[in-house]
């Protein structure tokens, strides 16, 4: 095996506060396993779908479209100078007969492209100094606190491939990365400081999000059976404006004044979201490696915060947060009929600043006692996200940036998202029903996913789902174009039933 410097200098590094700590403890302990302690689940999903996507031959409504066992574990070690975590987890598809459909059209052998087993986080926590803690290793560091979208927790790209923004879990969607995380108390509050090495020390598919481009069960309508992986449009994780071999940094600063609680951050890394590199206008003049076109992830820089208060008179919780991305690249290129290869998106890049937005609250509600029949308040929270396009050109740019390449509907200047999540419970906290949903402003397009938790045994999970997508007829048929599919309308005829079985150790 071959190490590049900076990968040699970080594994000895490892090794030898691995050997040195592992060595007091075997001198200062009579049972190492004394202080360990283990816990995990083990998970059966299955989802199906609820509607006939327009992609295969047949009708495919009600045909199981995932049935996915995980084996999860999660080990740790709590010691007198360091503890330790280390995390894996298994998980295997079988191939449903709407798989194998797919996976017919497209050959790019989906039951591989879900199947994975890796070790997903292993560190060591340390107090070198007083007031300063460390984390060494594969780990996840989160900067938001926001469900289904994202604006300040940005460190991390998500595999969104066996499932889209709706899984609630996001740990285990987000991908981890080998870093060192340094906290620093200091007076009115904490500094944290993060390094992502770059030379290969993390794979290079762990950075930015991973879609289903490979055609499977996910796949945007109407890519389902189509692998744009093999079919010309590949990532490349090297582009000079977005190489994963380039060092990850970031700074944040947490604190109170007052009753507000905020923080404040600086990251410069690889974008989250790839853009299309296409031959027609290289981006920064670097043409993609095939000649024709690719997935690059440039990096940006990003300044932040988020703010959370406790507004006592309406006894609810006002949350924010504000993320400012300096040159934020988007896909151009609206009319199929006069750009690259009569591909929506295919002519080239540009950027933008832009601003991320969200705010929101959380609130106790009272009123589902008597009118649901629960036996305690319930539980509302409502956000709603923003991206602005700063220098937003109407006169150009509403129809030439496009919202997502292969589309034709171009980017909004202010483009909103309200979502909403309703939570209660029955039966001492063991039936737990959820409603949830997301309004696209801009547009009208919106999803509703009601959901059921229901508590077993003190080791059984049980939980439903369906989720449903109205876009209007703002959605893409195969071998149309068209300039009017937003985010909702991406998932048109993919409504699902999803069932999760939990068995936690």
């Amino acid at each position: 095996m071959y190490f590049k410097p900076k990968q040699l200098a970080w594994v000895l590094s490892m090794a030898a506060i691995l050997v040195f700590f592992s060595s007091h403890v075997v001198h200062s302990s009579n049972d190492f396993t004394e202080n360990m302690r283990a816990s995990g689940h083990l998970t059966q999903r299955v989802s199906m779908n609820m509607e006939n996507p327009p992609e295969t031959d047949g009708d495919d409504r009600y045909n199981l479209s995932m049935f996915r066992s995980t084996a999860y574990l999660e080990l740790n070690g709590y010691y007198d100078l360091f503890d330790f975590g280390v995390v894996g987890r298994i998980d295997r598809e079988y191939k449903t007969e709407y798989l194998r459909e797919l996976d017919r059209m497209s050959n790019a052998d989906l039951e591989s492209f879900y199947d994975d087993a890796e070790f997903r986080e292993y560190y060591v926590d340390i107090e070198p100094w007083d007031n300063v803690q460390m984390r060494l290793g594969k780990q996840q560091v989160v900067w938001g606190r926001t469900d289904f979208f994202q604006a300040m927790d940005v460190i991390h790209g998500y595999d969104f491939s066996w499932r889209t923004f709706l899984e609630a879990e996001n740990q285990y969607l987000r991908k981890p990365l080998t870093m060192a995380n340094a906290q620093v108390r200091m007076p009115g509050g904490q500094l944290q400081l993060i390094w992502i090495p770059g030379d290969d020390i993390n794979s290079e598919d762990q950075y930015g999000n991973t879609y289903d481009l490979r055609g499977g069960r996910w796949a945007l309508q109407p890519n389902k059976g189509f692998d744009f992986l093999t079919g010309g449009v590949p990532y490349n994780y090297h582009h000079s404006e977005g190489d994963s071999d380039d060092d990850h940094y970031g700074v944040r600063w947490t604190g109170m004044t007052g009753p507000v609680e905020y923080s404040l951050a600086y990251f410069y890394g690889n974008r989250q979201d790839p853009v299309l590199n296409s031959a027609a206008d290289p981006y920064e003049g670097e043409a993609p490696q095939n000649e024709f076109a690719e997935f690059i992830f440039p990096k940006e820089h990003m300044i932040g915060g988020t703010m959370n208060y406790y507004f006592r008179p309406l006894d609810m919780v006002l949350r924010t947060e504000l993320a400012y991305i300096f040159d934020r690249t988007y896909n151009v290129g609206q009319d199929a009929s006069e750009v690259f290869a009569g591909i929506p998106g295919f002519d080239g890049i540009e950027e933008y600043d832009t601003v991320r937005s969200m705010i929101g609250f959380d609130k106790p509600m009272s009123w589902v006692k008597p009118l649901l029949g629960a036996r305690k308040d319930g539980f509302f929270s409502m956000q709603l996200f923003t991206t602005t396009l700063l220098d937003y050109d109407r006169g150009k740019d509403e129809d030439n940036i496009v919202r997502l390449a292969g589309y034709g509907a171009g980017h909004y200047e202010y483009d909103s998202i309200l979502t909403g999540i309703l939570g209660w419970n029955y039966a001492g906290d063991t039936v737990n029903p959820q409603l949830a949903g997301g309004v696209q402003v801009n547009n009208g397009d919106f999803f509703v996913i009601p959901s059921c938790q229901f508590v077993l045994s003190d080791r059984l999970r049980l939980y439903t789902e369906y989720a449903m997508f109205f876009p209007g007829s703002n959605y893409k048929e195969p071998g149309e174009v068209e300039t009017d599919t937003q985010l909702i309308g991406w998932f048109e005829n993919n409504d699902q039933l999803y069932v999760r079985l939990k068995y936690v150790f």
